[in-house]
Parts: structure tokens; sequence; C-alpha cells
């Protein structure tokens, strides 16, 4: 009898929770790797994730739950990893089971900062893992969606088909439809800049534009979007479709969005760091806009929106300027 593949969550967050989630609705038992001791044992009694996400009941009976990263690894064929893209190299300092042999899905939406590349490309290149055994996950999809079994969409992209459909499967319920895609490279671009726009979203949103200045600046969005991808990867897709403009106006516009969240506390005038401070989740677009940025210095793109976004978040610009300026420069 062939082996069933297992699989593995990487991360503690509530994307992770929401991936979790996701796999017991098709899997007997999956692996869960979280660091925090506290968040595992307050799951294995009160069956929920206290610190995301909390209204998720799990049944622990399929979840074998581990603070070691290594035991997560050892466990499983397909590993999903979903720890924000800046703590990532971190947490793989403490890896000593091998990757080789192992299905690489990345549901994370930014830049490896220590390489400056995106997550596929990151384990392609420091863990030698092949193309074909690298994935991405993307939406347009909110974990808080997910916890509440509204409909939502994923698109699941990988060089193997075979390898995409079965994730895709995996993670379909009756509230997820998974689409495949083979632009990897794309999507996953396309998951780290929609988090860019979507801080450019909420400081206009802060500094008190309003909704007809947002659609313009979420169609330049998009097409600023197309350019970048374009240059760093050639190749025929078509970005009206939900893995980039779909993901791109979930996030810009949703309530749940905490890129958004967090570039409205910049336009109301809050530091960086106290917004950073006041936010309980990670807002991935501060760290991917400081790498796309130096990424264009290469590629020279037109992308006057991350620029706006670059000089507010790294060169304490302020932000009313800049926007004033930005407003000229859109159509």
């Amino acid at each position: 009898m062939e082996k069933k593949p297992k699989f593995a969550v990487i991360g503690g967050g509530s994307w992770a929770t929401a991936i979790a989630k996701m796999l017991c609705e098709n899997q007997d038992e999956i692996a869960w790797y979280m660091r925090s001791t506290y968040a595992i044992e307050h799951l294995k009694h009160q069956k929920h994730n206290p610190n995301y996400l909390s209204s998720v009941a799990f049944d622990t009976n399929k979840l074998k739950l581990t603070n070691d990263i290594n035991e997560a690894v050892a466990y499983a064929d397909y590993l999903i990893f979903v720890i924000p893209s800046a703590f990532l190299s971190k947490e793989l300092e403490s890896l000593t089971e091998s990757l080789k042999d192992k299905f690489i899905f990345s549901a994370i939406k930014g830049i490896v900062p220590e390489s400056s590349l995106i997550v596929g490309e990151h384990f392609h290149t420091k863990y030698d893992i092949p193309f074909e055994n690298i994935g991405v996950i993307t939406g347009p999809c909110h974990a808080e969606e997910v916890a509440m079994e509204r409909l939502s969409y994923l698109t699941i992209a990988c060089s193997d088909k075979k390898k995409a459909k079965f994730v895709a499967k995996n993670l379909s319920s009756h509230y997820i439809k998974a689409k495949t895609s083979d632009d990897i490279i794309g999507t996953e671009y396309a998951a780290v800049l929609k988090n860019i726009y979507a801080i450019a979203a909420g400081i206009a949103h802060g500094l008190g534009y309003g909704d007809n200045f947002q659609a313009v600046l979420m169609s330049n969005g998009i097409r600023e979007m197309k350019k970048f991808i374009r240059k760093v990867h050639r190749m025929k897709r078509n970005i009206n479709n939900s893995a980039y403009l779909g993901d791109l106006l979930v996030t810009g516009y949703s309530v749940f969005s905490r890129n958004r969240m967090f570039g409205n506390m910049i336009g109301k005038g809050y530091t960086v760091k106290s917004a950073q401070m006041e936010m309980s989740m990670v807002a991935e677009g501060y760290y991917a806009v400081k790498s796309a940025y130096k990424l264009n210095q290469e590629y020279g793109a037109d992308t006057p929106i991350i620029d706006a976004v670059y000089e507010i978040l790294y060169e304490n610009k302020d932000a009313k300027t800049v926007f004033k300026e930005l407003t000229d420069k859109l159509n």
C-alpha cells in the first residue's frame, strides 16, 4: 500500500493557524511547529491557539504539536512555511534535519532580508532545493475569513503541476477553493508587492484621502506590479487574475489587512516603531518595501508608489509631502 504523504505547518501565527485548519479538513494528522511552548500547551488543553484566530477549535488528535523544527521536518513530506520572512533565516539556523527530498511550499508573503530573495528562491539558492520541489500558496485570502469559514480562494503555484494539484486538493473544502498556477515567481512577487501597496492605501486613508483616490492608487498599483514582475521574471501571465489583482484588492481594502492598518497608523502620524509596538502582528510590507526598493535599483522599473512608501518608512520623509508629490505621478 502506497504511503500517504504527510504535511507539516512551520509557524505559529494567524496564517499558520488558518493553514493548519484547512489541512485538518483533509488529513488524519499533521505536524505543527510553533516556537511558543505556552501556545502548544494551551492548544493541547484548550483546543485553540491562544494568540491567533482563537475562535478556531481544533481536534487535537489530528495535531502533532512540537517546538522542535527538526521533529516537524522529519515527520513530513510536504513542509508549509508560514514564518514572517524577516525571521525565517533565524528560525532555520537550528535546522539540522535535511530538506533533501522534501517538498517546500511557502505561504510567506515577503523577501528574506539576508539574501534579498523571495522565499522560493531562498530555499533553492541556500538549500539546493530543486524548483520543481518548491511551491507558493497565495490568496486572495485572509486568515480571519478562513476562521469564519467564509468562502475564500487560494492559488497554489508550482512548476510541477502534480504537486500543485496535490496541495490544492489538501487545502480545499466547502469554504476553500484552491486553483493552481505555474507562475511560481510571479505569484510570489505579487504576494510581496501587494503588501507594499496596502501600506500605501493605509497611509492615504490616514492622511484623509477618500475612496476616489484609493481607486486610482490601486489601479496604478496593479500596473506598477505588472512592470516590476515583468522585469524580474518575464513570462505570459494575466495580471488581472485573482493571484495578482484579487490579492492586491483584498489586502488594500480589507479591514483585516494588517499592512493597511500599519499604513493607516503611519498616515495618522505614528512613528514606524510606535506603529509596530501597537500592532500584535507583523506587517510584512514594512520589510518588503526595503527589499523591493533595493532590488529595483538593479531592474529599474517605474515604481513611484514603492518609492513613496520607502521614503516615508526608511528615509523618515513627511508622509503628507510625499503623497502630495505622488498624486502628480499617478494617472
